[in-house]
């Protein structure tokens, strides 16, 4: 399932970013844009409302709907190396590659056979202000708004982090920040989701999702695709370590996994030249002449 329309906008701005070098930026066409002001209103909107009945109440809602999705969306959805966590009972960090406003539900889908019941994912303050069911779901289901504001990391973020771990759930941060609409390689990380991890002193669940194309077509810009979940190996902080270590040490390690897994499964070396067969399921328009 494809969200958003036309895409040639936001790949031709992918193909300039890997020239670049600028892995991590932002691609999209279609996010949010607001000031300073509107982001702080719509981030303390969310945390008065953050512990009201109404908001337990839409949550509850929330999450019904989003465990459906992710049966539907993953219908097709293989996934494999759920025995690489099988001691893994506790909270933990979840890392994996971010191609689509939808890839968290594979990510849903392999926590829930790993037996966590609830998958928090943190993401960027500006998605609160998206409209409609996605905008629902990003205002109420379980998410923990970023935003790059030392106070608030200190005094909102980072608590909110600890209680979910501490309380045993699983927490998705996309190490590579940006998401790129369907794009098949792993991109270097920043060390945020591996900081967070080593200071609670909990491991690393290392994922990567594999896109393979099918015969139908989605629409005129895309083929259908369906998804292979990787549950690597887990990361965990070395205690002799200090926080900073650690979080550099486990970042270089996850990275390297994810390259690793991408190699395997597409059975090439990873380079950051681009080429269309990069986007999946991509129908490059015809050139005239």
């Amino acid at each position: 399932m494809l969200i958003g329309g036309n895409k040639e906008k936001v790949i031709a701005n992918m193909r300039l970013a890997t020239e670049r070098g600028e892995l991590n930026c932002k691609v999209e066409t279609d996010d949010p844009i607001l000031s300073k002001e509107e982001r702080e209103k719509i981030v303390r909107h969310y945390l008065d409302n953050y512990k009201t009945f109404g908001y337990r109440f839409c949550n509850v809602c929330a999450r019904a709907l989003t465990d459906t999705a992710t049966r539907c969306l993953n219908a097709n959805t293989r996934i494999e190396g759920l025995e690489n966590i099988k001691e893994i009972h506790g909270g933990a960090i979840v890392t994996s590659n971010h191609f689509s406003p939808l890839d968290n539900t594979a990510v849903r889908k392999a926590m829930n056979r790993a037996g966590y019941r609830r998958l928090f994912i943190v993401s960027q303050e500006t998605n609160l202000a998206m409209k409609g069911w996605i905008g629902f779901l990003m205002n109420h289901e379980d998410i923990i708004p970023l935003v790059n504001q030392s106070e608030y990391l200190h005094k909102y973020f980072g608590p909110m982090i600890r209680e979910r771990l501490n309380h045993g759930d699983a927490i998705l941060i996309y190490p590579e920040q940006e998401m790129w609409f369907h794009y098949r390689k792993p991109r270097p990380p920043k060390r945020g989701a591996y900081y967070y991890a080593a200071v609670n002193h909990v491991p690393v669940i290392s994922c990567f999702v594999e896109i393979q194309d099918l015969p139908g077509k989605e629409n005129e810009e895309f083929y259908k695709t369906r998804y292979v979940m990787h549950v690597l190996k887990p990361i965990y902080p070395d205690p002799a370590k200090s926080s900073r270590e650690n979080s550099q040490e486990m970042m270089r390690l996850d990275y390297q996994q994810k390259v690793a897994a991408y190699e395997q499964a597409y059975g090439k070396k990873l380079t950051y030249d681009f080429h269309t067969d990069d986007i999946a399921g991509w129908i490059p328009p015809a050139v005239s002449g």
